[in-house]
């Protein structure tokens, strides 16, 4: 993937880094939810404490359904126990929105942003990261759009990808799933999003073909440096050790 080496992280005096525009793209392949989570909250606190500057966290999970903040559990339509025996995990998030699936071949990322120099806007931070999602599906000849009221992205009437998010002390976490060549028979277990009305969709669906996550990761990560004015650039060695971090970045 061709994220830059992009210039040197220099420490001040003090030890903290000059964060300039730069984004550390972290790519934590196929993990489950829970350590992925665990991962996305060291990283916060590090950007709360401006020792590393903002990110972008990617992951693949296995077949997953969390519940936001704000979701009812009338919107899962089986039980917890046919989840489990079907392989599919339930876990509550603390994000916002409300339930949503996770899985096989969709695009999970997760921007680790700081607004606090940056107009503190929720609203313009979920619009930009629409326009990401839509930009990236331009590429793949997807026309995709905004509903007014109906945080994500949309092809017509079906729903090609969810948006729910967090704040704490202004720094963003949690983001987006864009599903690529997702199982769509698992929106089925569940009200996605809690809109009864309306359908999901895949680029692969759409399309006629195997899309390459790959690909789409590639492509969005262009389009988040250029709307979020951040320079990409590859993970830091310490990503490699993640879950015991070297304090020394």
């Amino acid at each position: 993937m061709p994220f830059g080496s992009g210039p040197e992280i220099q420490q001040t005096q003090c030890g903290e880094h000059r964060l300039a525009n730069l984004c550390y793209v972290v790519d934590l392949g196929h993990l489950d939810y829970l350590r992925s989570l665990a991962a996305q909250d060291q990283i916060v606190e590090r950007r709360k404490r401006n020792e590393i500057p903002d990110c972008l966290l990617f992951v693949e999970y296995p077949p997953v359904i969390t519940l936001g903040r704000t979701g009812k559990m009338d919107h899962l339509l089986v039980s917890e126990l046919e989840l489990r025996t079907n392989g599919v995990g339930f876990f509550p998030a603390n994000r916002g929105g409300d339930i949503t699936y996770h899985g096989p071949g969709q695009l999970v990322a997760y921007p680790v942003l700081d607004l606090r120099n940056r107009g503190k806007d929720i609203g313009h931070y979920l619009r930009n990261l629409e326009s990401c999602i839509m930009t990236t599906l331009k590429d793949f000849g997807i026309l995709a759009r905004r509903i007014p009221g109906a945080t994500g992205v949309w092809v017509g009437e079906e729903k090609i990808a969810a948006i729910g998010i967090r704040t704490s002390q202004w720094i963003c976490s949690h983001g987006l799933a864009l599903n690529v060549s997702t199982d769509l028979s698992y929106f089925s277990l569940i009200v996605p999003c809690g809109l009864d009305s309306k359908r999901v969709t895949s680029m692969s669906k759409l399309l006629g073909i195997e899309v390459q996550i790959s690909q789409v990761k590639e492509r969005f990560c262009l389009h988040f440096g250029k709307i979020f004015e951040r320079t990409p650039v590859s993970s830091p060695p310490w990503v490699g050790s993640f879950f015991d971090p070297c304090e020394d970045i």
